[in-house]
């Protein structure tokens, strides 16, 4: 038995782990689908590994410090659950051990230092976006600077796009089918705002009147993905809050921000907003499962040459929410358009929320295997559905065209070709 949980002393998430840490009989079979076993090679970096050293701090016979670099380097993609013939829900221990055991360790004063600018920073779409400016005009100091901040300024754009204000309201054209709330989250408003406008335009042209709530914030799953259960519980009740009832869905288009929504039930566990924390959660869903469920009231002009396009599985949205044959469809369906399909789709990009900035080393590493394996399909535009997934395939993918699956779908509709699409390689007009 696992005292310190049965004990209370983990919290109303103590079940949870306690599940998880039971199910898993150490087959072995995660081995193979974790992507930092894949790249360390050492049994403690894969999710049987891990679970040994958690449940070890959590029975109190190890010290949370002793297990933490492994815990960290875990990216959280969650690709050994479908690979878990013994279906350990790893979700429910990874990030619940995370927050309880944050208060035990001793991180370093430079790495306490990183989290904290990241959690005043990336959170909020106003201060990110200065941040990310000054950022830019301090890159030429990032040899100088300390490891742990170093990796934060290397990864800022050299150009950020102009922000945008979305409508509060925008309405269906032609018959209203359907009424929606969109998560505008924060990273992607400062990142690829475009992703949100063409979320809308796509949803307007089927139907649907898309509200953004304008007393939403930040999903929460960046605090709740490093440990941060307080902040997380904040945003969670921000959302909560902000939210209406009388909408059809709750439509989410960052694959991390959808599976943090669906986590609220998780995050709230024990609190009085538990039961709101699940209705909410069942009512969201990946724009591309809303659409596909939906139908589209108008098809895509699409395209009279070919153009080949890869499609990448974001980790939070094929492991994390099941949801990996709908924006296919929605892709297959374009006029024009060849959907081809990547090797070892499973494996995690190196994004990963904050992994990026916190394991660099092989974030960068998993990030060029993936951009390998994406140019061996010969497409020249590679679809994902999800923010995190997008920069990081920016970052590495030289002259690869890098979209939304939303907004292939709106270029689609207006009959332009996404930049890097022709089958010659050529750019767009």
């Amino acid at each position: 038995m696992l005292h310190s949980i049965d004990s209370g002393k983990a919290g109303p998430m103590g079940p949870a782990m306690t599940r998880a840490v039971e199910a898993c009989v150490h087959c072995g079979f995660c081995l193979a689908a974790c992507p930092t076993y894949r790249e360390l090679g050492q049994e403690m970096d894969s999710p049987r590994g891990r679970i040994v050293l958690m449940k070890e701090v959590l029975e109190g016979r190890m010290d949370a410090d002793a297990a933490r670099l492994h815990v960290d380097r875990c990216l959280g993609c969650l690709a050994c659950e479908p690979a878990c013939p013994s279906g350990v829900p790893y979700r429910d221990l990874i990030s619940p051990y995370r927050a309880w055991s944050e208060r035990l360790g001793r991180r370093g004063a430079w790495e306490r230092l990183r989290r904290a600018l990241m959690g005043w920073t990336l959170p909020y779409p106003g201060r990110f976006r200065w941040a990310a400016r000054l950022g830019m005009l301090g890159k030429w100091m990032a040899p100088v600077m300390p490891a742990a901040l170093r990796s934060m300024v290397e990864l800022i754009p050299d150009a950020l796009p102009a922000a945008v204000r979305l409508p509060e309201t925008t309405r269906a054209l032609g018959v209203r089918r359907a009424r929606v709330a969109l998560v505008a989250g924060c990273a992607q408003q400062v990142l690829d705002p475009d992703i949100h406008v063409a979320t809308i335009d796509v949803l307007s042209r089927n139907g649907v009147e898309v509200c953004v709530p304008r007393g939403q914030g930040c999903c929460g799953a960046l605090a709740w993905h490093t440990g941060d259960h307080r902040a997380a519980m904040s945003f969670a009740r921000r959302n909560l809050a902000a939210f209406p009832d009388d909408v059809d869905a709750v439509i989410t288009n960052a694959a991390g921000c959808g599976s943090a929504v669906h986590e609220y039930p998780l995050i709230l566990a024990g609190t009085p907003e538990a039961a709101r924390a699940s209705e909410l959660a069942s009512r969201a869903m990946d724009v591309s499962v809303f659409l596909a469920r939906l139908g589209l009231g108008e098809k895509p002009r699409g395209w009279k040459e070919t153009v080949r396009v890869a499609y990448h599985d974001a980790c939070h949205l094929a492991n994390a929410q099941g949801v990996r044959s709908e924006p296919r469809a929605l892709l297959g369906g374009i006029p024009g358009l060849e959907l081809l399909e990547v090797a070892d789709a499973h494996l995690c990009c190196g994004s990963a929320g904050t992994y990026n900035v916190e394991q660099p080393e092989v974030a960068a590493s998993l990030g060029r295997q993936k951009v390998e394996w994406i140019r061996r399909t010969g497409a020249g535009v590679v679809a994902s559905g999800n923010i995190g997934c997008l920069t990081q395939l920016r970052l590495h993918g030289g002259g690869l065209g890098v979209w939304h699956t939303m907004q292939v779908l709106r270029d689609a509709y207006e009959g332009r070709v996404p930049r890097g699409g022709h089958a010659d390689g050529g750019k767009q007009s």
